[in-house]
C-alpha cells in the first residue's frame, strides 16, 4: 500500500490541528509538514516529495492562489478555505478538490479519495477510504473526533442545535437530524421529527410506537408512519 505524503498550509493553528487530526485517522496518509505560510511550503517542496497539499487561500504575504500560480511542478492540491468565491479560480488551476470550512471528516475523506482515484498506481489504497465512508460516521464531540460504526447506532435524537447518537453510550454532537441523515445508509429512517432509527435494531411496532432491541420505545410521527410501513 502506497503511503501518501501530505503537507498543510494554513495560518490558523486550529485549522492546522483539525487537518492534522484528520490525516492521522487515515492509515495511508502521512503528514510531512504543517506550514503557517506559503514560503514554508516552498521550502518543504524543494526538499521533500509531497503527494497532497492541503492549501488555505487567505494567508499572509503570499496567498494560496498566488502560491499555486508560482509552482511549476506541484502535488495534488486540495484547497481548504472559508471563501467560496475562489472556487472557479481554484479549479482553473486544476486543484483536486475545494473544501469549504468548516468541513467534516467525511468530506475530507471524499477529497482524498478523488486524489487516490486519479493515479492507477494507488488503486490498492482506495478500498480503505471507501470502507471508512460506507461503514462509519465521524462526528465532533467535546473537542474530539469520534468514529462510530453504523451498526452500533441504535437511534438518533434531535436536541436543539445538537443531536444525541445512542450506541452503548450517548454521544452529543453539533448538527441537525437532516444533516446527519444524508450521511447514513439505507438502514436508517426518520420516524419522527425528533428521531432517526437504525432498522437493524428494530424489535417490534406497537401501535404508534417503535420498540428497539434494547427495549427503548420511540414515537412514530403521523407524517412518517407510511414511510415506516413501506420500509417494513
Amino acid at each position: 500500500m502506497k503511503t501518501l505524503q501530505c503537507i498543510i498550509a494554513d495560518d490558523e493553528p486550529i485549522a492546522r490541528q483539525i487537518l492534522e487530526n484528520y490525516i492521522q485517522e487515515v492509515p495511508n496518509l502521512e503528514l510531512a509538514a504543517s506550514c503557517k505560510n506559503a514560503f514554508e511550503v516552498m521550502e518543504v517542496l524543494q526538499s521533500t516529495h509531497v503527494d497532497i497539499l492541503f492549501l488555505d487561500i487567505n494567508m499572509p504575504k503570499l496567498s494560496g492562489i498566488s502560491l499555486l500560480k508560482s509552482l511549476q511542478q506541484k502535488p495534488d492540491v486540495i484547497i481548504t478555505t472559508a471563501y467560496p468565491e475562489y472556487a472557479v479560480e481554484g479549479f482553473e488551476l486544476s486543484v483536486a478538490d475545494y473544501l469549504l470550512k468548516p468541513f467534516s471528516f467525511e468530506r475530507f475523506l471524499k477529497a482524498v479519495l478523488k486524489v487516490q482515484k486519479k493515479s492507477p498506481t494507488q488503486n490498492s489504497t482506495v478500498p480503505i477510504v471507501e470502507e471508512e465512508l460506507t461503514t462509519s460516521l465521524f462526528v465532533k464531540s467535546d473537542k474530539k473526533i469520534i468514529k462510530i460504526n453504523f451498526n452500533d447506532i441504535q437511534y438518533i435524537e434531535a436536541f436543539g442545535n445538537y443531536i444525541k447518537i445512542f450506541t452503548n453510550e450517548m454521544i452529543l454532537t453539533p448538527q441537525t437530524l437532516s444533516d446527519v441523515l444524508t450521511k447514513l445508509p439505507k438502514e436508517f429512517l426518520k420516524i419522527h421529527k425528533s428521531y432517526i432509527i437504525n432498522f437493524n435494531h428494530l424489535k417490534l411496532i406497537d401501535g404508534n410506537q417503535i420498540v428497539l432491541s434494547n427495549s427503548v420505545k420511540l414515537p412514530i410521527g403521523k407524517s412518517y408512519r407510511k414511510d415506516v410501513l413501506d420500509k417494513i
